[in-house]
């Protein structure tokens, strides 16, 4: 990756104050920044570093009014969160650009496998299935017959894919997600847990996207559906027959119990459980550690705690909680008065 000023500028439509042919070869934090690295200034906490880093270029806000000379070259932008991000969208995608079948791999002759594809070592493509067009299928992945993976989708290293299932376009799945493992269902038969069959699949629409480790369980029959949009994050268990609305986004460690519908737009924050068959509305946001044991149908409410509850009930909750001790202390003190009347 080498860039110079100019080219950065044109990159995220930026003006530029300073040498229109500093060149970059590397991205940093502002306060790490090295001679030869880009990097910017968005929080305001950060402004005391930008007048002594050492990166060649430093993207800014429209707004931001220097009080100190600079000697890095400077590129205004409208928002400098928004215009890195598109850097380091740029930058991997430069260090993805891979293309090529592993002779390590394995695919079978009945796939059909798209133009400008990269299957690495060790992968596994199985039979009837289809891989899209720019497809990177990084080492030890399995995609399992009768698949689909859609154009422009990344699968890291030791994702697997079970059997029927359905990736759409421009998803990216980190390293060890399972998709369409078998839902957990058993039936209670003479003092055994008999395993109930599952043969439905799992579907995700486009731009999905999920973090390490993740799983999604295959529906017993129909399909576990992950909208498009939706965001995981590493370590998310969503089991069989889930349906996951569109661009909701769902923290690490989170547990969503069979047969839940989650609306649109949710924000459901780490370590997360949800009973099974519930409901959750639109535009719906929870706190860590919530516990979700009633279907949530009103759209736009934040809730806390375990049971969950409305989160200013359960501030007010918790804080009589809090002065339980005291207030068993009072209410005993009470009693032995009560007791010592005559």
């Amino acid at each position: 990756m080498k860039f110079t000023a100019a080219q950065i500028a044109g990159m995220v439509g930026g003006t530029i104050e300073g040498d229109p042919e500093a060149i970059i070869t590397s991205l940093s934090k502002i306060d790490e920044g090295e001679p030869g690295s880009i990097t910017f200034l968005s929080n305001p906490l950060y402004t005391p570093f930008i007048y002594s880093t050492k990166a060649s270029i430093v993207i800014v806000n429209n707004s931001f009014t220097p009080e100190h000379a600079i000697s890095s070259t400077l590129i205004r932008v409208g928002s400098a969160d928004v215009a890195f991000a598109k850097l380091l969208e740029a930058y991997n995608q430069i260090k993805y650009d891979k293309k090529g079948v592993s002779a390590l791999s394995s695919v079978s002759s009945s796939a059909t496998v798209g133009e400008n594809v990269y299957i690495g070592e060790y992968a596994v493509i199985g039979d009837r299935c289809v891989i899209g067009n720019n497809v990177k299928i990084f080492p030890h992945v399995v995609v399992g017959e009768n698949s689909t993976v859609g154009d422009d989708t990344m699968l890291f290293a030791g994702v697997k894919i079970y059997s029927d299932n359905v990736i759409g376009k421009n998803c990216i799945l980190h390293a060890g997600t399972v998709i369409g493992s078998d839902g957990f269902r058993f039936n209670q038969q003479d003092g055994r847990n008999v395993k109930v069959p599952q043969i439905g699949n799992v579907i995700l629409e486009d731009d999905v996207e999920t973090g390490a480790n993740c799983t999604i369980d295959r529906a017993t029959f129909g399909s576990t559906i992950i909208r498009r949009g939706v965001k995981l994050d590493n370590l998310v268990h969503i089991a069989h027959n889930c349906e996951i609305g569109e661009n909701t986004c769902i923290a690490a460690a989170t547990g969503i119990a069979g047969s839940c519908k989650i609306g649109r737009n949710c924000f459901i924050s780490g370590h997360v459980a949800i009973a099974p068959h519930l409901t959750i509305a639109d535009n719906t946001s929870m706190g860590g550690a919530t516990g979700v044991t009633k279907s949530l149908v009103k759209s736009g409410m934040f809730f806390l705690g375990s049971p969950a509850m409305e989160a200013t009930k359960f501030r007010k909750s918790i804080a009589w909680f809090r002065n339980l001790p005291e207030l068993a202390e009072r209410l005993s003190k009470l009693e032995k008065e009560q007791k010592n009347k005559p």
